[in-house]
């Protein structure tokens, strides 16, 4: 089992900046690969970003590309979602999500099998 715990979520304007955390415990974090995805309201939930067990490999979603970026940190346990330039669009709950190493279609929710609890991100005009 994994246990993902965000944090860093809240109440932003618009063309402001937030930093995600999510810290793992449990298994062997470097065995996992990390995913952050969003859910708005009345919306499904979509994928955000990606970033492989080593760190080496990211993908992200082309509507934060550019302006979002996904780092993680095997020594803290923990992965890191920057997100600036932020738009109302962006308004969402985030959650992380944790895979086995080499997930093969990392934007894919059913890739991942452990998921935090969420985090909200609420970005005004």
């Amino acid at each position: 089992q994994v246990q993902l715990v965000e944090s860093g979520g809240g109440l932003v304007q618009a063309g402001g900046s937030l930093r995600l955390s999510c810290a793992a415990s449990g298994r062997t974090f470097s065995n996992y690969d990390m995913g952050y995805f969003r859910q708005a309201p009345g919306k499904e939930r979509e994928f955000v970003a990606s970033i492989s067990w080593s760190g080496g490999n990211t993908y992200y979603a082309d509507s934060v590309k550019g302006r979002f970026t996904i780092s993680r940190d095997n020594a803290k346990n923990t992965v890191y979602l920057r997100m600036n330039s932020l738009k109302p669009e962006d308004t969402a709950v985030y959650y992380c999500a944790a895979g086995p190493w080499g997930v093969a279609y990392p934007k894919r929710a059913n890739e991942y099998d452990y998921w935090g609890q969420g985090t909200q991100v609420t970005v005004s005009s």
